[in-house]
C-alpha cells in the first residue's frame, strides 16, 4: 500500500510538473502587492510564486523602485501595471522565460487592482530549521526578511525568532552551509508559534511552491564573522583526501592554518600550536585529534553535521585556550526513517546507522570506522617509517672526535591500526526541550619497531683513531598507543521566545604511551658490546565539566549571553630513560571555575559591537584571571565590511614541547603550577576588510598576538655545565619564554557555479624568545613566512572534479655540531648533542598538488559515490625532520621524508 501511494504521488507531480510547462504562460494569473519596493524584490516574488524565469541586466533594475499592486492579472497585463514608469520593457520567451531590458511598453490602458492586505504586522516568529530529508535539525542557519535588516542565526539546536516581522506575507531567506538557500513566503494561515523550515541539501528538490533554491554549493563560508569559517561536513567527500572525508584536513586548507602539516590533522592557526584549539564536540574537550600518523583526523564525518571555526578574537563564551576554537556539533540521528551507510577506502572501512525513537520525538546515531592492513596501508606506513640514507660529518664535542659514515637499510615491520565509535541519541520531550546523550572513543595501536642491520660498515676516523670498522644490529622497539574518551550528557531548553538556557555536563580522557628502546650489538674486533637505551613515555589527562550558557534576546537588535563552567583536570605525565631513570613523574590535579557575560548590540543596521568580560579562578596558584574581549564589525555598504577585534585570552592545561634533536621532537600535557609550567597568556588584535558579491568573496584580515608563559622541556642544556656524573634535575630542564605571532591573510573565493573554489595566502612570522635560548629571538617550530592554498572544484553532470595546491616555505629546524658523553649515577650513558643556534636552520620550501575525481550515483531511493583521489601528484620529496643517531662515535644524519606518490580508492553508499 505504501509503495502504491507512493508512485500515486509521482506520478501526480509528473503531471503538474508537465501542465505547468505546457500551460501558456501568457495565461499565467499573477498578483502582488508592491508599494514602494524595490524592482528586483518584486521580481524575485513573481519568479517564487510563479516559477517564472527573469533574465535581466542587473544594472538595469537597480535602485528601481514601484508602488503598484495588482491581483488576479494575465501575465502581460501584470507585468505592463509593474514596468509602468520605469523605462524598461519587456519580452515573454516560452515556456516560462520574460526578459526585461531597457524600451517602451506598449501604448495600453494601465490596469490597476485592489490590494490583498495581511492579517498580522510586527509581530514575532520562532520556529526551528531542519534537513527535509531526516529531519535533523540545522544549527546556527541564518533567517532573514528579505528587503529588511531583520534577521537571528539559530541555535545549536536549530530553533531560532525573528522579532518585528513586518507582516505575515514577509519572504523568509535561509540559508545553511551544503544546503540549497530558500526563499519561503508568510501566509497569514501559518502557525508562527512552532513553525518549521525544511531546507534540502544539493541531492534534494522540494516541491513546495513558495520555495526555491539557489545553488551556492560552498565547501566554506568565510563572511559570517571576524576570524569565523563555517564548514560544509557533507560537501567534503569532493576533496583529495585518502578516501576519507576529512574535517581537519580541510581546515587546513584555509588561510591563516598551516596545510603543510602533512603529519598532523592537528591546527597551527596563526601561529599557535594545537594544544591551543579549544576543540569541542557536543560539548566535551578533545585533547589530541590524530589518527594514523596525522593522516586522518579522530572526528568521522559521518557523524558530524556542524563545523564552527574561530581563528581567533573569539567571544568571551569559550575559554582555556589562546589561539582558535573549532565547534563541533554531532549528528541527532534520522527522525524520520530507518537509514544505513557505509564507506569503503584502501586504509579503512566505516559505517553508520540512524533511526528515530519515541514514537518521531526522538532519534539515534551510531557510526563507527576501522583501519586494516592492506599492502596499501603498508605502503603508506613504511613511506612515514623508512628513512633515507644519509650522511653528515661534523666536529665532535667533549668525549669524542670527527665522525662520518654511511647507514644501512632499516627495515620496518609494520602492525597497527586505528578505530573510532560515535554514539548519540536525542529526546525532544516538546517543541522547547532537547535532551542529548554522545559518546565517542578513538584509539591508535602504532607500531613503529625496526630493525637496522649492517654487516660491513665503514666510518671514518674513530675514537682512537684509524678507521671505524665494525658490524652492527640495532634492534628498534617503537611502540605507541594513543587515543581519546569522551562523553557528554545535555539539557536544553528555549523557556521563551527571549530565554534560551543549554546545560551541559562532560568527561574526557586522553592517554598516550610510548615505548621505544635500541637494543644495540655491536662487533667490533672480534668483541661484542650489548647496549641498551631508550625512553618510555605515559601521559594520561582526565577532564570533568560542568558547562551552562544562557541566550537572552532582549530584542531584535541587543543580545545578552551569559554562563558558568567548572572543569576538574587530572593529568599525569610519566617519562623514564633508559628502564630505569626517571626524569619526570608528576601526577597534578586542578579546579578551574568560569563565569562569562557577552552583549552584542547592533546599531542603525550598520554598526555591530560585542563586548564580554570572562572571569576564571584557578585553584592551584590561587588567582584570578579577567579577560576582557571585544569585536566591531561596520557596514560601509551592503558589499563592504570592516572589521576588528581584541581580547585576552589564558590556558591553564597546557601542551609542553619536548625537544628531540635525536629523534624529532614530541610533545605532553602537564597542569599549569606557575612554578615550572605557568599559566600561559595571550593577547590578540585583529583587523580586516571584506568586499562580497553573490558571486564572489574578497577577505583580507591582519593579526597580531603576544604570547606569554610559554613552555618547553629539552634535555641539550644543563644548568651548571656539562661533564660525566653530572647529576641531572630535569626538572631543571623547563624553559619559560614569550612569543610574538603576526601575519596577513588573504582570501579571494568564488562560491556559485560549476567551478568554485577559492585561493588563499598567509604572509606570517612566529618568534619566541627564551633566554636559555640566547639573546635574540627565535623562530619558532611552526613558523613559516609565505603559504599559498589553491582549492578549485568543478561539477560536471554526475561528477566532481576537485583539486587543491600547497605551497610553503620550509620551517626551521635545528641542527648538531657536535657531540658528547655522559654518565649518570648507576653508570649508564648516553650521548648528548652540542647544536646550532636554536632553529637557526630551515628546511626546504614544501609544495604538493592533489587531484580527485568523484562520481554521484543514485540506486532507486539510495545514494552512493565513487571516488579516486591522487595525492602529490608530481611526486614532491617534501622533508619532515631530521633524524640524528651516533653509533661508535659516528654521527649519522637522516631526512625522514612526506609521502610521495599516493594513488587511493573510496566508495560510499547510503540506503537514503
Amino acid at each position: 500500500m505504501k509503495l502504491v501511494c507512493q508512485l500515486i504521488i509521482l506520478f501526480l507531480a509528473c503531471s503538474i510538473h508537465g501542465t505547468l510547462h505546457a500551460q501558456d504562460i501568457n495565461k499565467t494569473k499573477i498578483k502582488g502587492n508592491y508599494k514602494n519596493k524595490a524592482l528586483d524584490l518584486a521580481l524575485l516574488d513573481l519568479k517564487i510564486s510563479h516559477r517564472i524565469k527573469f533574465e535581466y541586466e542587473e544594472k538595469d533594475v537597480q535602485g528601481v523602485i514601484i508602488n503598484e499592486s495588482f491581483s488576479k492579472l494575465d501575465l502581460p497585463d501584470g507585468l505592463k501595471v509593474l514596468l509602468s514608469g520605469t523605462g524598461l520593457a519587456y519580452e515573454i520567451i516560452p515556456p516560462r522565460t520574460v526578459r526585461i531590458f531597457k524600451g517602451e511598453l506598449p501604448k495600453e490602458k494601465v490596469i490597476t487592482a485592489s490590494n490583498q492586505q495581511p492579517l498580522k504586522r510586527n509581530f514575532t516568529l520562532n520556529g526551528i530549521v531542519r534537513d527535509a530529508n531526516s529531519g535533523e535539525t540545522l544549527p546556527f542557519s541564518t533567517i532573514q526578511i528579505k528587503g529588511t535588516s531583520i534577521g537571528a542565526s539559530a541555535n545549536v539546536d536549530g530553533q531560532f525568532t525573528l522579532f518585528d516581522v513586518p507582516s505575515d506575507t514577509s519572504l523568509l531567506v535561509v540559508q545553511y552551509l551544503g544546503y540549497q538557500t530558500m526563499y519561503k513566503r508568510l501566509e497569514p494561515t501559518m502557525d508562527f508559534t512552532n513553525f518549521s523550515i525544511n531546507l534540502a541539501d544539493f541531492s534534494q528538490e522540494l516541491s513546495e511552491v513558495l520555495v526555491i533554491a539557489e545553488k551556492e554549493e560552498q565547501l566554506i563560508r568565510a563572511s559570517t564573522g571576524i576570524s569565523k569559517v563555517s564548514v560544509a561536513p557533507t560537501q567534503l567527500a569532493y576533496l583529495p583526501s585518502f578516501g576519507e572525508k576529512d574535517i581537519f584536513r580541510s581546515l587546513q586548507l584555509l588561510p591563516g592554518i598551516s596545510g603543510s602539516q602533512e603529519n598532523s590533522s592537528g591546527l597551527f592557526v596563526r601561529g599557535g600550536t594545537p594544544d591551543q584549539n579549544l576543540i569541542l564536540f557536543d560539548g566535551f574537550t578533545v585533547y589530541h585529534v590524530d589518527h594514523l600518523f596525522g593522516f586522518f583526523s579522530a572526528f568521522n564525518s559521518n557523524a558530524i553535521k556542524d563545523v564552527q571555526l574561530y581563528k581567533g578574537g573569539f567571544e568571551a563564551k569559550y575559554g582555556g585556550r589562546l589561539s582558535s576554537v573549532v565547534e563541533l556539533t554531532g549528528k541527532d540521528g534520522n527522525s524520520e526513517e530507518l537509514n544505513v551507510g557505509l564507506g569503503l577506502s584502501l586504509l579503512s572501512v566505516n559505517a553508520y546507522a540512524e533511526a528515530p525513537l519515541f514514537n518521531g520525538k526522538g532519534s539515534f546515531l551510531v557510526a563507527g570506522r576501522r583501519s586494516f592492513q592492506s599492502s596499501f596501508y603498508n605502503n603508506l606506513f613504511e613511506d612515514f617509517t623508512e628513512a633515507n640514507e644519509g650522511t653528515t660529518d661534523v666536529q665532535q664535542g667533549a668525549g669524542g672526535g670527527r665522525g662520518g659514515g654511511r647507514f644501512g637499510q632499516q627495515d620496518v615491520q609494520p602492525n597497527s591500526f586505528f578505530y573510532d565509535l560515535n554514539a548519540k541519541m536525542t529526546f525532544r520531550p516538546s517543541n522547547k526541550d532537547v535532551i542529548a546523550l554522545s559518546f565517542y572513543n578513538g584509539q591508535d595501536d602504532l607500531d613503529n619497531s625496526r630493525i637496522t642491520d649492517n654487516s660491513s660498515f665503514t666510518g671514518g676516523p674513530g675514537r682512537g683513531g684509524g678507521n671505524a670498522n665494525f658490524n652492527f644490529q640495532n634492534d628498534n622497539t617503537d611502540i605507541t598507543e594513543w587515543g581519546n574518551w569522551g562523553a557528554s550528557l545535555k539539557y536544553a531548553r528555549k523557556w521563551s521566545d527571549r530565554f534560551y538556557t543549554n546545560a551541559n555536563v562532560s568527561y574526557s580522557n586522553y592517554f598516550s604511551e610510548r615505548d621505544r628502546r635500541n637494543e644495540i650489538e655491536i662487533t667490533r674486533n672480534d668483541t661484542i658490546t650489548n647496549r641498551v637505551t631508550g625512553n618510555f613515555e605515559n601521559n594520561d589527562l582526565k577532564d570533568i565539566t560542568l558547562k551552562i550558557d544562557n541566550e537572552w534576546n532582549i530584542n531584535q537588535t541587543n543580545k545578552v549571553e551569559f554562563g558558568l563552567q567548572t572543569t576538574y583536570n587530572d593529568i599525569a605525565y610519566e617519562f623514564t630513560q633508559n628502564d630505569t631513570i626517571g626524569l619526570i613523574d608528576r601526577k597534578d590535579q586542578g579546579l578551574t571555575s568560569s563565569f562569562y557575560v557577552q552583549n552584542k548590540h547592533t546599531f542603525s543596521d550598520k554598526l555591530i559591537l560585542t563586548g564580554g568580560l570572562r572571569t576564571t579562578y584557578y585553584n592551584v596558584n590561587d588567582k584570578l584571571y579577567l579577560e576582557p574581549r571585544a569585536s566591531v564589525t561596520y557596514l560601509l555598504s551592503d558589499r563592504i565590511k570592516l572589521k576588528g577585534a581584541w581580547g585576552k585570552y589564558n590556558q591553564q592545561a597546557t601542551r609542553i614541547v619536548r625537544e628531540d634533536i635525536q629523534q624529532g621532537s614530541r610533545d605532553f600535557w602537564l597542569l599549569a603550577d606557575d612554578d615550572r609550567v605557568p599559566v600561559s597568556a595571550a593577547e590578540h588584535f585583529i583587523g580586516g576588510i571584506s568586499y562580497e558579491t553573490p558571486s564572489f568573496l574578497f577577505d583580507v584580515e591582519a593579526y597580531y598576538k603576544k604570547l606569554d608563559g610559554l613552555s618547553e622541556f629539552t634535555t641539550r642544556l644543563t644548568p651548571s655545565g656539562r661533564g660525566a656524573n653530572r647529576t641531572l634535575e630535569f626538572e631543571e630542564l623547563f624553559f619559560i619564554g614569550t612569543g610574538v605571532a603576526k601575519g596577513l591573510e588573504f582570501l579571494l573565493q568564488k562560491k556559485v557555479g560549476k567551478f568554485t573554489g577559492w585561493v588563499g595566502y598567509t604572509l606570517g612570522e612566529v618568534e619566541y624568545d627564551f633566554e636559555v635560548f640566547g639573546d635574540e629571538p627565535f623562530f619558532a617550530n611552526q613558523d613559516q613566512t609565505h603559504e599559498l592554498k589553491i582549492v578549485g572544484s568543478y561539477k560536471w553532470k554526475k561528477w566532481n572534479f576537485s583539486s587543491t595546491f600547497i605551497y610553503a616555505t620550509g620551517k626551521p629546524y635545528t641542527a648538531p655540531t657536535g657531540f658528547y658523553e655522559l654518565t649518570y649515577l648507576d653508570g649508564t650513558t648516553a650521548d648528548y648533542f652540542e647544536v646550532s643556534d636554536k632553529n637557526a636552520l630551515r628546511l626546504p620550501a614544501y609544495h604538493r598538488f592533489d587531484f580527485s575525481a568523484t562520481r554521484d550515483m543514485k540506486f532507486g531511493e539510495s545514494n552512493a559515490s565513487l571516488g579516486l583521489s591522487f595525492f602529490n601528484i608530481y611526486n614532491r620529496n617534501n622533508v619532515w625532520f631530521k633524524e640524528y643517531e651516533v653509533i661508535e662515535g659516528e654521527l649519522l644524519e637522516t631526512n625522514v621524508s612526506l609521502l610521495n606518490f599516493t594513488p587511493s580508492f573510496f566508495f560510499t553508499w547510503s540506503l537514503r
